[in-house]
């Protein structure tokens, strides 16, 4: 009845956050400077193409209306039209939707991959040089953005030692068996591991820089949760029963201390896909967040609006998710 309760508080809490992002987004993206009609005109055109523009996508009614038309519109399925492709928005975003959610899953493997490993091999050498060198990278991590890392890794990995692709998605040279926008996903149903492969070469290095800042969060939190249970009783009783200390930290203290670090990672999540905007710029990763750069430089305002929209929904949803999650993992609310 608790987690019920719950669930229905969180689901009213996240329409209303949904509805005031889609408030805040609109009047803001109206006031800051710049006009998207005259953009989309060639010079000289008169005020009658103008006119007639601004009456076509709603423009020539006040900010109330508009968005009383827009919002309507919304709940409808219909996001409007592009300004500057002249196709359905909710069609744009949902074609390079999947292709930031690869991305952003990936990173988020390969964060926890290496936050979990850095904070078992902490607590395993707690005390030692080995720790502080651990601390200290955790320290690297946390303070390098996301976006200088890929600056880096590309100098490393695409310049210096070119490993790794550098640009795109995938090779244009191959050909492309797919029915859907989940490239990696499809590849590997298909046993197209060519495809695969090269799938993963252009995603690495993005996903690489996206991961390391989460990575050390995942490992401080971890590796502190770690050191206080391996020396609870279950951990000292352990021991006494003849296991290693390497068996201790991963039977017996690790299970106690991973659910804080879940439910960090999930609301992390969160974060990783907005953070794919700059990083997808700078590799030409073909994703939400390049296309969110264009829609800004071009000011296309239905395209930005369903951007933004998007991404909340994305947030919201995965925050309920993590919520949900924790209240059903943790044994306090689950028997509440």
């Amino acid at each position: 009845m608790l987690l019920l309760r719950l669930t229905l508080s969180r689901l009213l809490t996240t329409l209303i956050t949904l509805v005031g992002v889609a408030v805040i987004v609109f009047v803001v993206i109206r006031v800051v400077p710049g006009n998207p009609i005259a953009m989309m005109l060639p010079p000289g055109a008169s005020a009658a193409d103008i006119d007639r523009l601004k009456a076509l996508y709603g423009l020539d009614k006040s900010i109330a209306e508009q968005f009383l038309i827009w919002f309507g519109n919304v709940l409808h399925g219909d996001f409007g039209t592009s300004i500057t492709t002249r196709q359905p928005v909710l069609s744009l975003v949902l074609d390079r939707l999947p292709a930031t959610l690869e991305l952003s899953i990936m990173a988020l493997v390969i964060a926890v991959i290496i936050g979990v490993t850095l904070a078992i091999l902490g607590t395993r050498l707690r005390g030692r040089k080995a720790e502080a060198g651990i601390d200290v990278a955790n320290g690297i991590g946390l303070s390098v953005p996301d976006f200088l890392w890929g600056l880096a890794l590309i100098l490393l990995f695409g310049v210096i030692w070119p490993v790794f692709q550098i640009s795109g998605r995938v090779s244009p040279r191959l050909e492309l068996p797919f029915t859907s926008q989940f490239y990696l996903f499809e590849s590997i149903v298909r046993l197209r591991f060519d495809l695969t492969a090269d799938l993963l070469s252009h995603m690495f290095m993005p996903a690489l820089a996206l991961a390391l800042p989460l990575a050390a969060i995942i490992s401080q939190l971890l590796k502190q949760s770690l050191k206080e249970t391996v020396n609870l009783d279950y951990s000292v009783l352990a021991r006494t029963k003849g296991y290693s200390e390497t068996r201790v930290i991963l039977s017996e203290a690790l299970p106690n201390s991973i659910l804080p670090t879940l439910t960090l990672v999930g609301v992390q999540f969160t974060f990783l896909i907005g953070g794919t905007i700059i990083v997808e710029r700078l590799f030409s990763y073909e994703g939400l967040g390049n296309m969110a750069i264009d829609a800004v430089i071009n000011r296309d305002l239905p395209l930005i609006q369903g951007i933004v929209i998007l991404f909340a929904i994305l947030f919201t949803f995965v925050n309920l998710a993590v919520d949900m999650t924790y209240a059903f993992l943790n044994p306090k609310l689950r028997h509440a």
